[in-house]
């Protein structure tokens, strides 16, 4: 079943299409949601607390086709609310413990492999080669300016790049 009818149905109060809805887009909540922070239960209750503002306020989500990207939108606000209530600011080695899904294992390997990226850059690059946004929808959702999206590209590729010759100098790659 396609998002655009789960969506159409779960407007009319169909609690099941909703379900569904947010059952599919559940892995890319996780990823995102790991990439910003840094436990397991900041992870759910992002996750959480996006799911029941997307339920609350589905019926103003004017264009269906964008419903990915408001509901990212959502959670990374979510996410950032956390962090301001724990004051964290960075990124740490914590990865969560218990399986959150079957295909959780590629999302950890996901997140240890850009952790070392800045943060600005590691959001950036989860969106556009992980999630598969362009520019212009991670622009609207990290609410940010196209070549701001395009230079924090550029520069977390080249972070990668860094990163990756340090460790094949130290023969860790």
């Amino acid at each position: 079943m396609n998002n655009e009818f789960l969506i159409r149905r779960a407007k009319k109060d169909d609690k099941d299409a909703f379900c569904r809805l947010m059952d599919e887009h559940l892995q890319c909540m996780y990823k995102m949601a790991s990439a910003y922070l840094k436990n397991d239960e900041d992870v759910a209750d992002a996750i959480q607390d996006t799911i029941l503002s997307c339920y609350e306020n589905l019926r103003s989500l004017k264009q269906n086709r964008y419903f990915k990207t408001w509901m990212l939108r959502i959670l990374i606000n979510k996410c950032k609310d956390i962090l301001k209530q724990k004051k964290q600011v960075t990124y740490t080695d914590q990865m969560p413990e218990t399986p959150f899904y079957e295909e959780e294992y590629a999302a950890k390997e996901w997140a240890q492999m850009l952790e070392p990226l800045d943060p600005k850059y590691r959001m950036v690059i989860l969106l556009y080669y992980i999630e598969g946004f362009n520019i212009r929808e991670i622009s609207d959702i990290l609410d940010m300016k196209e070549s701001t999206v395009k230079s924090r590209l550029q520069r977390g590729r080249k972070q990668i790049a860094e990163l990756y010759e340090y460790k094949v100098r130290e023969g860790r790659a």
